[in-house]
C-alpha cells in the first residue's frame, strides 16, 4: 500500500461523497456500526469506495473500519484503519468540515503505523505522513509550531459537561480556542503548525486518530494521554483506548500535562 494508492482513493472519495452529499443529508441512518456509534449514509457510502478500490488493488489487507468492523479483503494482510467519515455531525449539519483517515499499520500497536493519510473533504487539502520520512501538506513538507507560544488549542468533547470540566484551565491558557468536530483534521493542522495543541479527554479510538498520530509525530510533535503516558504500544482494533494530547514541541506539552495535574489534584480534593 502506497501514498500514491491513498491518495487515488481521497480523490474519489472527495468527488462522489460530495457529489451525493444533499441526497446523503436526506437519508436514513443504519443503525449502530461495529464501533457502536451511529452509521449514516454518508459513512457507508465513503467506506463502500473504499472498500471498492481496496479490492481492485489485489493486495491482502485487514480493513478495520468505524462502521464495518474488521473485515479481511483479498486475504488480508497489513491493516488498514479507516474513519470513512470525521465529522459526520458536521457533514449532515452542513458544517463544511470533515475528513477521511487511512492509517496502514504493519503489526498490532500504534508504534507499528508506516503511513497515515488525511483528506479534506470540503477543501481537498491532503496531509499524509511517511513512517521515517516526515509529514506533508499537498505534498509540502510541514512542521510543528517551533516556539512555545500559547496560541490556538483545538479540543475536542462528546460529552461536554462532562470533558469541558477536565481541559478548562488548559484552555483558558491560549488566546484561542477551536473545536473542529474532526480529531483527525485537528491533528493534521497540528502538524502543519496552524495550532499549537489539541486534546481530548474523552477515550479515542485507535482508527479516529493513528494517521493524525503519525502527522504529529513526523512534524515533530508529541502525542500521549492526559497523564503523558505514551501511547504507541497501545493495540490498534475497535475499541476506545485512550484520551489524547498531542503538543507541537516538549516545552508546550510539558506545560499542558502540568496544568491538567493541578487539575486533577484539585477535583481530587
Amino acid at each position: 500500500m502506497t501514498i500514491e494508492q491513498l491518495r487515488k482513493i481521497g480523490k474519489r472519495l472527495r468527488t462522489e461523497v460530495l457529489s451525493h452529499l444533499k441526497d446523503l443529508r436526506k437519508e436514513d441512518s443504519f443503525g449502530r456500526g461495529a464501533s457502536g456509534d451511529i452509521t449514516n449514509p454518508i459513512d457507508k457510502k465513503a467506506e463502500d469506495i473504499v472498500i471498492e478500490e481496496i479490492e481492485k488493488l489485489r493486495e491482502p489487507v485487514t480493513l478495520v473500519s468505524e462502521e464495518c468492523g474488521i473485515r479481511d479483503i483479498n486475504g488480508g494482510g497489513l491493516k488498514l484503519l479507516l474513519d470513512p467519515i470525521d465529522g459526520s455531525r458536521n457533514a449532515l449539519s452542513g458544517i463544511p468540515l470533515f475528513s477521511t483517515s487511512i492509517a496502514v499499520v504493519d503489526g498490532e500497536t500504534i508504534s507499528d503505523t508506516l503511513i497515515g493519510y488525511v483528506i479534506n473533504l470540503i477543501s481537498g487539502d491532503e496531509y499524509w505522513a511517511l513512517k521515517g520520512q516526515g509529514s506533508y501538506l499537498n505534498a509540502a513538507r510541514v512542521t510543528t509550531q517551533q516556539d512555545d507560544a500559547l496560541m490556538v488549542i483545538a479540543y475536542e468533547a462528546q460529552t461536554p459537561k462532562v470533558d469541558m470540566p477536565a481541559i478548562i484551565p488548559l484552555l483558558s491558557l491560549f488566546r484561542r480556542a477551536r473545536c473542529f468536530g474532526s480529531t483527525a483534521l485537528d491533528m493534521a493542522f497540528l502538524s502543519q503548525g496552524a495550532v499549537s495543541m489539541f486534546v481530548t479527554p474523552a477515550l479515542s479510538r485507535s482508527f479516529d486518530f493513528v494517521a493524525g498520530y503519525l502527522l504529529v509525530k513526523e512534524a515533530g510533535g508529541i502525542v500521549t494521554d492526559l497523564s503523558g503516558n505514551g501511547i504507541e504500544d497501545l493495540e490498534v482494533g475497535l475499541k476506545r483506548i485512550t484520551p489524547l494530547l498531542a503538543s507541537a514541541n516538549e516545552s508546550l506539552h510539558r506545560r499542558a500535562l502540568q496544568v491538567l495535574l493541578k487539575n486533577s489534584q484539585i477535583k481530587k480534593h
